[in-house]
Parts: structure tokens; C-alpha cells; sequence
């Protein structure tokens, strides 16, 4: 039996599961397999990129995906949101910073909104913009996050919702790659899940071949949280927000000597874009979860949800036998 919660009725969608907006990963081709598997694909906006905008959206087809931003970043240029918006998404994602005044401009639009929140009080100011969906995301997330774990994150933002706006929507994220992810998070409360890790080792995702083969040959253990690669690249994140990449030799010689890469960040940002371009994962950062361990392949978007569905609906059904 199919799972049915309040976002797939709140979406029309086969599946309660939505796919990342990973920052140049989460095209529009990967949106759109997501999107006619039955989940919603979200096109990762990232720093913003209007001609690279575009592109995703038109790769996309027909299929409606929606599209997320950083929202620092996006307040740098605005004008992004318009471009998207006359798109009619799906949904605008923001996350990493106040979603006001965009949360507006969205509902505005009439396009639903989706704020990824790293707390508690994320959460609450959340709800105070009106968010449709929010997803407690923790640190077990790949990309950028904050310190919070999935497990204990959920069900207090779950009881948060409950007690103040009934209903908006919830979904988990950070280390959610399988059935067993998913059916945990709708037990913690949640109506959904938001999952990046597995659909960035997908064939539809931007992502060099060099950098998949780092991630299957890895487990949990090699990821770490970290700044350093946005030193590197001149991004400007806020303290508050590392990233949780793959271990690597640049992170070795850089982690805990952040200020004296501040001062070799010219050179040493020639080196990380260059190994960027090559997919060479030694120095460049794969952007992937704790979850990492639990990934075996790089296959069809569409075919990993559908696994991830049936897995969760046979740990959901084995559950019920455990209650006398």
C-alpha cells in the first residue's frame, strides 16, 4: 500500500519525499525524474545563476519541479526570485538565514513555501512567516548544516507545529538515504522527508563521475563538518554553517588552520576549482551525509525512490507486529 500523509495530499504527490535543492547538483533533469516518480524535485538555485536558471528549469520539460535558494545569498540578488516565480514552482525552499521578506513574495505568487530550519528557534521564526512545510534538517545532512541531530531535532520541532500552527507541514532531512530513514521520520512526526545524499548519487545529478567513486568507496566514519572548502571558494557563509563533506587531503591540511588559509586562499582556490573541473576528490569537497555508508550505486533517480518507498512500506508493515 501506498504511503499516504499530509504531503502527498497537500502536493499530489505518490510519495511523501522531496528531493534536496543541492547547490549544483540539483538540476533541472534530476528535479523533473523526481517529479514523474511521484516525489517533488526541487532545482537547486544555490548562489544564484539566472542563466544557469534557465537551463535547469528548461531541462526540466514539463515536469513541475519547484526551486530553492540560499537565502543569504539570495538576498544579494533578488531579482532571482522574480525569475523563479514566473516560473510557477512547485515551491520556493529557502534556508540559511530569515526567509522574510521571499516567504511573502512567494505566497504573494501563490507558490507554497518550504523553510529548512537547524533549530528550534528556526523553526519558530518559521512559523511566524507562514511557512507551508518546514524541514528540521540535522547535522547528519551533507552540504552545509548546523549541529543538531535528526533524531532528537524532529519530534521537538514536531511538538513545536502542534502546539502552534497545527497545520503547516513537517519534514525531516540529514541522514535520510533509505526506507528505513523515511519510515523513522513519519514514526518522529514528520509528514515527509527531504533527502539529498541519495539523489546526489544519481545518474541525473551534476555531479563529476570522479566524485561518485569517492562517495561509493566511503563510509559515515570519512565525513566531516567543516569551512574550509568555502574559504577556498570565497564564500562568504555564515559562522554558524559548516559543511559535511568526504575527508580529504585538503581538509587534512586545512581543518583547524582556517586563518592561515585565509591567507593563501588565492592559491589554494586555483587548486580547489581546478580539482573541481576534474572531479579529483582529493582536494575538491564531496558534499555528501553521514549517510554516505549506506549508499552502494549511482542509479536512476526515479528507481531510488522507489525503492526508498517500498522499504519504507515494509518496515512500516514488520512494525505493527512488534505491537501485541
Amino acid at each position: 500500500m501506498p504511503l499516504v500523509t499530509r504531503l502527498t495530499r497537500r502536493f499530489g504527490l505518490d510519495h511523501p519525499v522531496i528531493s534536496a535543492p543541492m547547490a549544483f547538483a540539483a538540476g533541472g533533469a534530476l528535479a523533473a525524474a523526481v517529479g514523474r516518480a511521484g516525489g517533488l524535485g526541487l532545482i537547486g538555485g544555490a548562489y544564484g545563476d539566472a542563466a544557469w536558471l534557465e537551463e535547469q528549469f528548461t531541462a526540466a520539460g514539463n515536469q513541475a519541479v519547484g526551486c530553492g535558494f540560499i537565502t543569504w545569498s539570495l538576498r544579494r540578488q533578488p531579482h532571482l526570485l522574480d525569475l523563479v516565480l514566473a516560473r510557477r514552482p512547485r515551491a520556493l525552499f529557502l534556508s540559511f538565514d530569515d526567509p522574510q521578506p521571499f516567504a511573502d513574495r512567494a505566497r504573494d505568487a501563490g507558490v507554497p513555501v518550504i523553510c529548512q530550519v537547524q533549530s528550534k528557534r528556526d523553526a519558530a521564526r518559521a512559523i511566524d512567516v507562514g511557512a507551508d512545510v518546514i524541514v528540521a534538517q540535522g547535522a547528519e545532512a551533507g552540504g552545509h548544516g548546523d549541529r543538531r541531530g535528526t533524531l532528537p531535532l524532529v519530534p521537538e520541532v514536531a511538538d513545536l507545529i502542534a502546539a502552534r500552527a497545527p497545520a503547516t507541514l513537517l519534514c525531516a532531512a540529514g541522514g535520510i538515504v533509505d526506507g528505513r530513514g523515511l519510515a523513522a521520520a513519519l514514526l518522529l512526526g514528520a509528514d515527509g522527508v527531504v533527502i539529498g545524499s541519495r539523489f546526489w548519487a544519481s545518474h541525473e545529478a551534476l555531479v563529476h563521475p570522479g566524485l561518485h567513486r569517492a562517495a561509493l568507496a566511503a563510509d559515515g566514519d570519512q565525513t566531516i563538518r567543516s569551512s574550509v572548502m568555502d574559504i577556498a571558494r570565497h564564500l562568504d557563509w555564515p559562522e554558524r554553517f559548516t559543511a559535511r563533506v568526504l575527508r580529504n587531503t585538503f581538509t587534512e591540511r586545512w581543518h583547524g588552520r582556517e586563518d592561515e588559509l585565509r591567507a593563501n586562499a588565492e592559491v589554494e582556490a586555483a587548486r580547489w576549482r581546478q580539482a573541481w573541473n576534474d572531479g579529483d576528490a582529493a582536494v575538491a569537497s564531496t558534499f555528501i551525509g553521514e549517510g554516505v555508508g549506506l549508499i552502494d550505486s549511482i542509479a536512476p533517480a526515479g528507481e531510488i525512490l522507489a525503492r526508498i518507498a517500498t522499504e519504507a512500506e515494509q518496515v512500516l508493515q514488520r512494525g505493527q507486529r512488534l505491537v501485541a
